[in-house]
């Protein structure tokens, strides 16, 4: 098969993956959602490997976790609110874990959450939006939107600054960070100052260069891909589904964009 083999991965990124392979884990595109959300994740693996090597997988001293609740259209979800050590009141960032808008939550991306509110010092409020495809599309960027509208409402009340709040998010998260950031601006609400987008879904092309290299890939691979835009059930043609269909990103708040690339 073409590309049976992708890229090799970074050493450590390695470790991990064999730590994942050791978890047995069944082909998240063969599952239904239920049953994909009961597999073991990379944060799984990550803690297998710590404690083979007799390392702690307890969360780093430096940050207090409180769960609270917002309410959405139709609904509520709960938002975490991560604080670092000090006086206050800090900047605030509103985060959106990855998973395909179908699977994963706030506790399987908690170390980068805990790693940004610590290195950043800065509030991190991460939405549980409610996912796909038992709430349907536009469900999650309205309850992105809303998670970032409670955030500058709350944020004296969770020791933060109205005045600077930027978003952020991983994969699927990094589509509801900038999507966030596009609601905003069309609405003519307060902008975030900034967006951090750590490999984001923007579009759904699936025959690139990239998805062909890492067709195979893992944990993450085309065929998968495929399952969450089904899963999903967005409007391929909405920008609000896919920000690369909008006729003009102007306006939108700086970006930073992380992407991780296999050799």
């Amino acid at each position: 098969a073409q590309n049976a083999q992708p890229p090799k991965a970074e050493p450590n990124m390695q470790k991990v993956l064999d730590a994942m392979a050791a978890l047995k884990p069944k082909p998240i595109e063969t599952l239904s959602p239920e049953e994909a959300r009961k597999q073991p994740t990379p944060a799984d693996a990550v803690k297998k490997l710590l404690a083979d090597s007799g390392k702690s997988a307890a969360p780093q001293d430096g940050v207090t976790m409180k769960t609270m609740s917002v309410q959405g259209k139709g609904g509520s979800f709960p938002v975490h609110v991560f604080t670092p050590e000090g006086k206050g009141p800090f900047p605030i960032v509103v985060y959106y874990h990855g998973g395909g808008f179908v699977i994963a939550d706030t506790k399987v991306y908690e170390s980068s959450v805990r790693a940004l509110a610590k290195g950043a010092k800065a509030v991190v409020v991460s939405a549980d939006y409610r996912r796909a495809p038992e709430h349907k599309f536009p469900t999650q960027t309205e309850d992105a939107l809303a998670a970032y509208q409670w955030a500058i409402a709350h944020a004296k009340e969770i020791n933060g600054d109205p005045m600077r709040v930027a978003v952020a998010g991983e994969s699927a998260g990094g589509n509801l960070a900038t999507v966030v950031s596009m609601m905003a601006r069309d609405q003519k609400a307060q902008m975030p100052v900034h967006q951090l987008l750590v490999y984001p879904v923007v579009d759904n092309d699936m025959n690139n260069a990239s998805y062909k290299k890492n067709a195979n890939a893992k944990p993450l691979n085309k065929a998968m891909m495929g399952w969450f835009f089904k899963h999903y059930g967005a409007d391929p043609k909405s920008p609000y589904a896919l920000p690369l269909k909008a006729t003009s990103l102007k306006g939108l708040p700086p970006a930073t964009v992380r992407s991780e690339e296999r050799r």
